[in-house]
């Protein structure tokens, strides 16, 4: 296929194309609905589909390459192309999405000197070590060599964050020189320090906004002109935080602000056609005047719903399409079935601290560091120390949590600190002062366990180098604490744990099964915690993601893929002890 700019136009294959384009994250759903979700796309009249490529999913251990089996990038291009889509491909190696660490790898942070994004040579060694392993499998792919991805573009919203054009022709050189001969562009906001900051000389720009079209293309014109309009990211909806709202956005208001855009003889790239879940640890964080981690939904309020449903949005546009193009010669695809299983009994416990040797190995650690220094990228880490005494009562100060740790004196948890929050104060028999956990040690000492969670790295702005754990240290009024006894609990492997039927109180895992008659029976599902607190969920040992009671999501997407037919295992890992172990499985999505 031939893709070429000329002027204000795309054309393939001599012929002018308009691209109107949607955002599907093959890292955000199951091998299996590539196709469903595809096919609905091109029933609405797209001809591309846009993807990020999270360096963080491909390469999950330094050295350690993935390109197969959930993440399947080379599959998700082939779909596409068996449909006759037009692909756009944005690698990064920064890619924001909303994910963790905005795809850069948690392992780059084990050296606290490396710098993100720019022309040090530390960080460019990995980038590198990262394109020579992904550069060459998207290749045979690009469109010059019969493929179907037209475009590639180069970092990401570089503007947002820097402005080292050196680092941005480091990029454009790197992936040039490993055979990508076809479109490069940029995307960024559409102000001039951000076009300025993220844009290259002689690379195609584009802008991303959400409303107010004409000011955004007449500034992208005054950065380029005779060149095609293009919003690479026309943001149709919004991310959630836990603690916030679930947002929504009229149907009406995406579809007038659409046809604006047409009319102008844009093109458009729809963020996001398809959201979909950040599943596992995945989700990513803001921080602005306080950390706010992003629910495990990325439903967006998309054009498709978390799971692939068609929705109002999408009956709209699909409309304006017909209106000014021509009618779609091309039914709707049905929505998935939803299956609401009901109730299951989680009847089997085991408590974590029971259970630390099974899941992974101690560490002796002279003094208290941050996750990344102990080789841990995602998960919790739990921080264990006996206390000689006696020693009078003493504030307790934990310096930069990153992100909440729970505070366990003998077993017994006595407060959280949340970062940016107040400290909480969880058992009446403790006492706080100026928000400090006041210790008192007696004579034959007490155990000290502080328990960490990494509940997301920072994907946008100036604090992406977001370190995990705690980060600066543990005190006792003015002494730090030493040689302490680390766990890195990465949650990979739970086929270890002593699990009994009886209860248990503090941090605990929970293990049920959900019976399945027959293979007809499997479908999607929505799991909701209610009698539980905060923690994570494993379907069949894959990790679902994290529940919070605060809302605003209030059940888990299941996709069908990961359920089979017989028992399907069910643990569930608390934070907080559950009374009445019991979930239930529905058939819709629940919001706070």
């Amino acid at each position: 296929m031939d893709f070429k700019i000329k002027g204000k136009k795309f054309y393939r294959n001599g012929e002018e194309v308009r691209l109107i384009s949607g955002a599907i994250h093959y890292f955000r759903m199951f091998k299996e609905q590539y196709e469903d979700r595809l096919l609905k796309l091109k029933a609405c009249g797209f001809n591309t589909v846009e993807t990020y490529v999270p360096w963080n999913i491909h390469e999950p251990k330094e050295g350690n390459f993935i390109f197969d089996g959930f993440c399947d990038l080379n599959e998700f291009i082939e779909t596409a192309e068996k449909l006759d889509l037009m692909v756009i491909v944005r690698p990064g190696p920064f890619i924001c999405a909303e994910w963790e660490m905005g795809g850069l790898p948690g392992w780059l942070l084990k050296d606290k000197n490396i710098k993100l994004r720019c022309m040090d040579e530390k960080y460019l060694r990995h980038v590198d070590r990262w394109f020579d392993e992904f550069v060459p499998r998207l290749v045979p792919h690009l469109c010059t060599n019969g493929g179907p991805v037209i475009a590639v573009q180069v970092e990401n919203e570089y503007g947002s964050y820097g402005n080292d054009k050196a680092y941005l022709e480091y990029i454009k050189r790197g992936l040039i020189r490993r055979g990508v001969d076809t479109v490069l562009f940029t995307s960024d906001g559409p102000t001039d320090y951000m076009l300025k900051g993220g844009t290259l000389e002689e690379v195609y720009k584009t802008v991303n906004f959400g409303s107010k079209s004409d000011e955004a293309f007449d500034k992208l014109e005054e950065h380029q002109k005779d060149m095609p309009l293009m919003c690479m990211e026309y943001w149709i909806g919004w991310f959630d935080h836990w603690e916030g709202i679930h947002h929504k956005r009229a149907s009406k208001d995406v579809v007038e602000n659409f046809e604006i855009m047409l009319e102008r003889g844009a093109n458009v790239n729809f963020y996001m056609f398809h959201g979909g879940t950040n599943f596992g640890f995945m989700n990513g964080a803001n921080f602005t005047d306080k950390y706010m981690p992003t629910i495990t939904s990325y439903d967006y309020d998309s054009i498709l719903t978390e799971a692939g449903d068609v929705t109002d949005k999408y009956l709209g546009v699909r409309a304006s399409m017909e209106r000014y193009f021509g009618k779609i010669d091309m039914d709707i695809p049905k929505n998935s079935v939803k299956k609401a299983y009901g109730k299951v009994e989680l009847s089997h416990c085991c408590s974590l601290f029971d259970n630390l040797d099974n899941l992974a190995n101690s560490i002796k650690s002279t003094y208290i560091n941050n996750m990344e220094a102990y080789g841990q990228e995602y998960g919790y880490t739990l921080y264990s120390k006996v206390l000689e005494g006696p020693i009078e009562e003493l504030p307790l100060s934990i310096d930069e949590v990153h992100d909440r740790a729970q505070v366990f004196i003998n077993g017994e948890e006595a407060a959280v600190y949340y970062r940016n929050r107040e400290p909480q104060l969880m058992n009446e028999k403790f006492k706080m002062d100026n928000l400090k956990l006041l210790v008192k040690v007696p004579k034959e000492g007490l155990k000290l366990d502080i328990l960490v969670e990494n509940m997301g790295r920072i994907n946008y702005g100036p604090y992406i180098k977001d370190f995990k754990g705690i980060t600066e240290g543990v005190r006792l009024q003015g002494q730090f604490l030493h040689e302490v006894d680390v766990w890195n609990l990465e949650m990979k492997d739970l086929s270890k744990l002593d699990f009994k039927n009886e209860k248990v109180k503090g941090p605990a895992f929970y293990k049920g099964s959900l019976l399945i008659d027959k293979e007809e029976d499997i479908a999607d599902t929505f799991i909701t915690l209610e009698n539980f607190n905060k923690g994570i969920v494993f379907i069949n040992g894959f990790n679902l993601g994290r529940y919070w009671n605060v809302g605003p999501q209030l059940n888990l997407y299941v996709p069908y893929p990961l359920l089979k037919v017989g028992e399907n295992e069910i643990i569930v890992f608390e934070l907080h002890g559950c009374n009445i172990p019991e979930v239930k499985f529905e058939d819709k999505p629940l919001w706070k």
